[in-house]
């Protein structure tokens, strides 16, 4: 059964063994996020991004966009993904994500689910190129959205969490390599959604 993340008062308290999260669901004040909403719906280079599913490519339910540093070249689903430059709204998003976390991030993962019918599957941010032990840091924008985590391998260590508008969900320690999370499909009438990943990638890790 999934239960909900219940909320301690410096973040995430949800009894899953191994994972290290923290979660603030105003972290981005109201009109700063409806400012960097419409920013990046506007600013952004949104692609329908091919993946390999059961061994052959489909179009991703979704739309995306790899932004980062030159070097922050990133392999997913058998594609590699060339970085777009930084815009100025996300430049500035990273400096208060590595000032908030002190860690470093080298590049965004943006996807735009335009609708509920838009979602993403169940995987973990577990590439060779993000390290053993990656700092995840998710800024979603928008509608809100259910967000699932689950265990790999203990069926009863599952909770859900809606990740709301302005929201920063922080996944890291062995969170990538313990748990899988996906964002579901619904039929409910939802507006779009942004959400972006801030991560640190290394190439040479894939070497």
């Amino acid at each position: 059964m999934t239960v909900p993340l219940p909320l301690s008062a410096d973040g995430i308290d949800a009894g899953l063994p191994g994972a290290t999260l923290r979660f603030q669901p105003d972290w981005l004040g109201g009109d700063a996020a409806d400012r960097l909403f419409d920013d990046l719906i506007d600013a952004l280079p949104w692609s329908v991004h091919r993946i390999r599913l059961f061994g052959r490519e489909v179009d991703s339910p979704r739309l995306s966009a790899w932004i980062g540093d030159a070097d922050a070249v990133y392999r997913y689903s058998g594609t590699a993904f060339t970085p777009h430059a930084w815009t100025e709204a996300l430049s500035g998003l990273r400096r208060r994500l590595e000032g908030a976390l002190d860690a470093s991030f080298n590049s965004v993962l943006a996807n735009l689910y335009r609708n509920g019918r838009d979602a993403m599957g169940w995987h973990s941010d577990d590439e060779p190129e993000l390290g053993p032990q990656p700092v995840i840091a998710s800024v979603s924008l928008g509608a809100p959205r259910r967000f699932l985590l689950k265990h790999r391998q203990d069926a009863n260590a599952r909770a859900a969490v809606v990740l709301p508008h302005g929201s920063l969900l922080v996944m890291s320690g062995d969170t990538q390599r313990l748990y899988r999370h996906a964002l579901p499909r619904t039929a409910r009438p939802l507006g779009p959604r942004i959400n972006l990943t801030f991560r640190q990638v290394d190439p040479v890790r894939r070497r």
